[in-house]
């Protein structure tokens, strides 16, 4: 059993991800293992994500590695002939327990790392300082009992995710990312999402983004929830995109202090903003679409403005490394995009 492009990802936009990155490569035969998590919105997406896959003629594997006693070790056991016969693995989410397990199994040959988010930065970063890959909003600098347990896995697993004389690494991102030592930067321009979908209908007023900076413990509920508030009330946003991981008491809240629509996405918003119609201005707190909607929406007039989140926001628990992280999204995006990005 050999699939010479071989997939892992765990949320939708690592999908939408490794879709860009075969389109950019060429179409190679490539395998798509779906690692799902357990939240019903990110199910949804995920198989409507496979569905597209699917039409694109990628093979998708569905592999349920979360759900019953025994699902893990079964899932180790039945990926590694793929993993074993691979030319090239690519991964959504390196900092990922599940990757990082399949990883001590087999070190490929040639790995690629797509978007999932802001972690893209934090890895590059992490692997250029040879750091241990812990994501950048988890607090403190000692290991949990779990975390300890893990440790010689997530030590292998960089060991497998750094280039070697014997293994060709890359990044296929939309973020500026500086190439780690021996690594190679890839662009991702959305070109599969803009020949895919759209162009779409821009209509007046805004629309605004959701994040999930409460529910990671990094921002207090009440000023994230009045900040959403003034920023409708400032730009006349009529609705509001929810992040798939946003609690429902969250939504609840916004919805009724500020009449705004909760728009659930099913697929991720840079396909759901191509598709249309989108608000001409789209309101955003520091994160990934910052980035990433400037690309998905050129040539369309449409407006990305980002919301800047205050000290005074963040959690007394949130990492020491949270306030300077969130800024340098913030700025990277606006140095990316220029005109194309303004501050709200």
């Amino acid at each position: 059993m050999t699939a010479p492009h071989l997939a892992f990802v765990e949320s939708p936009v690592q999908l939408l991800n490794v879709l860009e990155w075969a389109h950019h490569s060429g179409r190679p035969e490539l395998t798509v293992v779906v690692l799902p998590p357990t939240d019903p919105m990110s199910r949804g997406q995920l198989r409507r994500m496979a569905a597209l896959a699917r039409d694109e003629g990628v093979t998708v594997r569905w592999q349920e590695a979360r759900l019953g006693r025994g699902a893990l070790p079964r899932t180790l056991r039945e990926l590694a002939p793929l993993l074993r016969g691979a030319e090239r693995v690519l991964i959504g989410d390196p900092f990922s327990r599940y990757v990082q397990l399949l990883l001590t199994l087999f070190g490929p040959r040639a790995v690629t790392v797509v978007d999932d988010g802001t972690a893209t930065m934090e890895f590059a970063e992490r692997l250029a300082r040879g750091e241990r890959l812990v994501r950048w909003h988890r607090r403190g600098h000692g290991l949990a009992p779990r975390e300890l347990a893990l440790a010689p896995v997530t030590a292998l697993a960089r060991r497998r995710l750094a280039p070697s004389r014997r293994r060709a690494v890359e990044v296929f991102t939309a973020l500026p990312v500086e190439a780690p030592p021996g690594t190679t930067v890839v662009p991702n321009r959305f070109a599969w999402a803009r020949a895919r979908f759209g162009p779409p209908r821009v209509s007046d007023g805004a629309d605004l983004v959701g994040t999930s900076l409460v529910e990671t413990g990094v921002v207090e509920p009440e000023p994230y929830v009045a900040a959403v508030a003034a920023l409708a009330a400032a730009h006349g946003a009529t609705r509001y995109f929810a992040h798939r991981r946003e609690s429902v008491e969250k939504l609840h809240r916004i919805a009724t202090g500020t009449g705004l629509e909760i728009v659930r996405p099913e697929l991720p918003l840079e396909l759901i903003a191509r598709r249309g119609p989108i608000g001409r201005t789209v309101l955003s707190f520091p994160s990934t679409v910052v980035h990433t909607l400037p690309l998905a929406l050129a040539g369309t007039g449409v407006r990305i403005a980002v919301c800047e989140v205050a000290p005074e926001w963040l959690r007394a628990s949130a990492s020491p490394r949270a306030r300077g992280f969130l800024a340098a999204v913030t700025e990277s995006a606006r140095t990316a995009h220029g005109p194309g990005l303004t501050v709200a």
